[in-house]
C-alpha cells in the first residue's frame, strides 16, 4: 500500500484542535470555501460512525464530497478512518486518512501548540491517476485554518 503525510504545527492547544475536528458544527464553520459542511449520518462519532463531508468551492473541482467510515478513535489524539463513498473511493481504494494532534512539547511558550498531522494510506485505481498531492494540500490548509478560526471566535 502506498502512502503519504504531511503536518503542520498549530498556534493552538491540542486538545482545542481536537475539538474542533470532531464537532460537525465547528468544523463546518472553520473554511467554509474547503468544507461546506459535516454531518455524523450514523453513530456519535465513535468506531463504525459514518460521516458525511461536503466540500466547499475552493476544492469541488477534485472532490465534491466524501462518505467515511471512522475506523479507530483515539481520544484527544486521533482519528482513523476509510473513504466509502464519493469522488476519492473512484480514484483511489483503499483510501484511508488519519488526523492527529500532538501537544508540541518543548519551551514554555510552546505549550499552547500543536502538530497537526494527516496521513492517508492508498492504493490507485488506474496508473493514470496521480498521487494524492491535492487532498494532501487541502488537507493542510484547512488544518491551518483551525488558527484564524480560533482567533476569530
Amino acid at each position: 500500500m502506498r502512502s503519504m503525510q504531511g503536518e503542520v504545527v498549530l498556534n493552538i492547544p491540542a486538545e482545542k484542535a481536537w475539538e474542533m475536528y470532531r464537532d460537525n458544527e465547528i468544523i463546518s464553520k472553520i473554511n467554509p470555501e474547503m468544507l461546506a459542511s459535516a454531518e455524523y449520518i450514523q453513530g456519535d462519532g465513535g468506531p463504525g460512525s459514518l460521516r458525511l463531508f461536503k466540500l466547499g468551492p475552493a476544492v469541488r473541482g477534485y472532490v465534491k464530497e466524501s462518505i467515511e467510515k471512522i475506523e479507530k478513535v483515539e481520544k484527544g489524539r486521533s482519528v482513523s478512518y476509510s473513504v466509502i463513498r464519493g469522488c476519492l473511493k473512484n480514484m483511489y481504494d483503499p483510501y484511508r486518512v488519519t488526523f492527529s494532534f500532538t501537544p508540541v512539547k518543548g519551551e514554555e511558550e510552546e505549550k499552547d501548540k500543536c502538530l497537526a498531522e494527516w496521513k492517508a494510506e492508498f492504493e490507485v485505481l488506474a496508473p493514470e491517476t496521480p498521487m494524492p498531492e491535492k487532498a494532501k494540500d487541502a488537507a493542510l490548509g484547512f488544518l491551518k485554518s483551525f488558527e484564524k478560526f480560533q482567533l476569530s471566535c
